[in-house]
């Protein structure tokens, strides 16, 4: 009898699940984007549709990897497979620290994107329910689909299918063209972007040692592979949703175009608005078998000429390169486990300190406002004597290269580095405790006073520094975030340096 009713709850979720995967195709359908003649745009539409609709489009590569980390994906071998549950945890990570950092008048619904992003998971690499997936495929499916910029996207990539020394294994890019290739297939584009024997082949020539460099180069070249072609279109797509075009469409006559404009080179004047284009309408002498050129931005014709008069009076090239150009051999990435928490603090002692505020009068006292600034003043004082101490150890190296005996004075500067690293790891911490603390407050903020009459004057005083409480905590937890963004980028910069004093020891060492 227990097994029967374990066979018939398996089939009720069983049953859900297709219901739910059948209403987002059937949305997907409403969208008519079966209509768009070309099928790289019809392919980067949809899936453009599917990460919308899973608010993933709000979600970078950076909050995904973080999710991975969290679930322990970093230390898993990429052919160790887990269950739909886990699955399901990794996504819920996802989108519930996605809440957290969303204003609260923007939050999303967390167990519909779950449920949704599970389904499409679900329907590209386990059509036939078995319940299990690879952890290579969930990191190479989510850090294809998620937002955020395509550089750090592919970077992302590169770094799973490269071996330590920085060169791409091309059976691992074969096994990312065959798994990333099913995201089209989900969305009925097989045909054209289907994944083929030839696919790794048609990207780069096997005999050729493929770095990050020439991976970047040949994944946002113009055009990019032909398989792969829809990935960067995505992106333009994200990018382009909100431009604005004063200019009328030559078939719908439109009196401004958003998105993407499109310009025949034959017919005077001739533009289209991205949907026009897209469905294959013409008129007059216009054909659709004519050049069009795409515009991702509006210039007027003053802007137009100032720009061609600076290209011509400009001796150098004025093409901008296609990403940075990154060291051959790369650096060991760091490993931020052991410097940022998987998660802000929310231990108890933390819960009872940002819930110990007067509870009368005004919540947000000079005392506790103050005490936020003198942990900023803090934080920027403790970057400046970093960057001072960096100055006089880039003076000690130098005159180590000149007196290589002494060895002693390298050993103090890499022991001070090494403090300061310990002191940077401490302050980072505090930032990260004093932001939980302050959504704390933002929280407490929200919530309006009970009250019953309206017509109290004190308790819509109260309720007007509420809300003007409330806009300054969120600039504030604005501000933390970016102070701690910076505080990572000079901590890199220090271990680069704490690597390289090291080597140069180790130089002196052996001669």
């Amino acid at each position: 009898m227990v097994h029967s009713e374990g066979m018939i709850e398996d089939r009720g979720r069983s049953g859900d699940i297709m219901a739910e995967r059948r209403q987002l195709f059937a949305e997907m359908r409403a969208q008519e984007l079966d209509s768009i003649r070309l099928s790289t745009y019809r392919t980067a539409c949809k899936l453009r549709f599917v990460q919308k609709k899973c608010n993933l489009h709000l979600v970078d590569i950076w909050n995904v990897i973080e999710a991975f980390r969290e679930n322990g994906l970093n230390t898993m071998d990429l052919n160790t497979e887990f269950t739909v549950a886990r699955l399901e945890a990794i996504l819920s990570t996802i989108f519930y620290q996605l809440n957290k950092r969303m204003p609260t008048t923007h939050q999303i619904n967390v167990e519909q994107s779950i449920s949704l992003l599970l389904n499409f998971l679900l329907a590209a690499y386990d059509p036939e329910g078995l319940g299990k997936m690879s952890v290579f495929v969930v990191k190479m499916a989510l850090a294809t689909i998620c937002g955020g910029k395509i550089l750090d996207k592919l970077r992302y990539i590169f770094s799973q299918i490269s071996d330590p020394g920085g060169i791409m294994v091309y059976s691992q890019f074969d096994q990312f063209l065959r798994e990333v290739l099913k995201l089209p297939m989900t969305v009925f584009e097989g045909p054209s972007f289907g994944y083929t024997e030839q696919s790794t082949r048609t990207c780069f020539a096997q005999q050729k040692k493929v770095s990050l460099n020439t991976f970047l180069d040949t994944m946002m070249s113009d055009p990019p592979p032909q398989c792969l072609v829809w990935l960067p279109l995505m992106h333009r797509l994200a990018n382009v949703e909100n431009v604005f075009h004063p200019v009328e469409c030559s078939y719908c006559h439109s009196e401004s175009i958003m998105g993407f404009r499109y310009r025949c080179q034959q017919c005077h004047n001739y533009q289209l608005c991205q949907d026009c284009f897209w469905r294959g309408h013409a008129s007059g002498s216009h054909s659709n078998q004519h050049q069009m050129k795409e515009y991702t931005s509006w210039k007027s014709p003053a802007k137009k000429l100032s720009n061609a008069l600076s290209k011509s009076l400009s001796c150098a090239s004025s093409r901008e390169p296609l990403h940075p150009m990154f060291p051959d051999m790369p650096e060991k990435p760091l490993n931020l486990a052991h410097i940022v928490p998987p998660r802000p603090l929310n231990s108890t002692n933390d819960f009872m300190l940002s819930h110990s505020m007067p509870t009368s009068g005004n919540p947000y006292s000079t005392k506790n406002l103050l005490e936020s600034s003198s942990h900023q003043e803090e934080e920027h004082s403790l970057i400046a004597r970093y960057a001072s101490r960096l100055a006089s150890d880039a003076a000690a190296a130098q005159q180590q290269q000149r007196v290589p005996n002494d060895i002693s004075f390298s050993l103090d500067a890499n022991k001070q580095q090494r403090q300061l690293i310990a002191e940077l790891e401490s302050k980072n911490r505090e930032i990260l405790q004093e932001i939980q603390r302050l959504r704390v407050q933002h929280e407490q903020a929200s919530q309006p006073p009970t009250c019953t009459s309206q017509q109290n004057p004190t308790l819509l005083a109260e309720l007007r520094l509420l809300r003007q409480r409330k806009d300054e905590l969120e600039q504030r937890m604005s501000a933390l975030q970016e102070s701690r963004r910076e505080l990572m980028v000079q901590l890199e910069q220090l271990m680069l340096l704490l690597k390289e004093e090291e080597r140069k020891q180790a130089t002196y060492g052996d001669s």
